[in-house]
């Protein structure tokens, strides 16, 4: 027979709207043997199973206890003690510098003074006691930020910080500042102008 019927057609190719309707179901059985396969195995050894164990301990910070002073510098800091404040112990390392900032900037004052015809009142020299309060302010200075300088000592009631004000008036602050130095501008009569760090050159 050379006609068929009708009814009988020829079977359709699945259309995109039947595939998107109808996703295939991935197969995990056969990835997730492979993937644990590729994982910590060797090949010609059998896989090892995982294990679970405990983080390991922190560990322990071993303090030393020194006792006595150590050999060849009993000299040099024999009034650090046990009881000894940390401060005691910071000035083994700063009061020499300390020391020489007040010379220094003492002597620039005088020198500044000694070049006006017309010389005003000196001021009282820099004790150390002031440089130290200066050099605390200084490091304070970044933790309340003002605008300007003058700002720190202002009065206004929603602007003022009185630590400023109580540790060291604001002129003499400016004043230390503004005369502050390391070494005699005129030392062995040489002005190295070529060299940016020769007035901290000492420190």
């Amino acid at each position: 027979m050379q006609h068929e019927s009708k009814d009988e057609e020829e079977p359709r190719p699945p259309s995109q709207w039947s595939s998107l309707s109808q996703p295939p179901s991935p197969d995990y059985s056969t990835s997730s043997s492979e993937d644990e396969d590729d994982v910590g195995n060797v090949p010609g050894q059998q896989p090892q199973p995982s294990q679970w164990t405990l983080p390991p301990k922190p560990r322990r910070h071993l303090v030393h206890n020194f006792i006595g002073a150590p050999n060849g510098k009993s000299s040099e800091a024999a009034h650090i003690t046990p009881e000894s404040t940390p401060l005691s112990v910071l000035l083994l390392f700063f009061a020499e510098i300390v020391t020489l900032l007040v010379v220094e900037t003492n002597h620039y004052y005088h020198q500044i003074l000694d070049n006006f015809e017309d010389r005003p009142s000196p001021q009282r020299e820099v004790t150390e006691a002031e440089m130290f309060s200066f050099l605390a302010l200084t490091l304070q200075l970044g933790h309340t930020v003002q605008d300007r300088l003058k700002d720190y000592w202002m009065k206004m009631e929603q602007f003022r910080t009185p630590f400023y004000g109580q540790t060291m008036a604001c002129a003499r602050y400016c004043h230390i500042l503004c005369f502050l130095h390391f070494m005699d501008n005129n030392r062995n009569g040489v002005d190295r102008t070529d060299d940016r760090l020769e007035n901290t050159r000492l420190v």
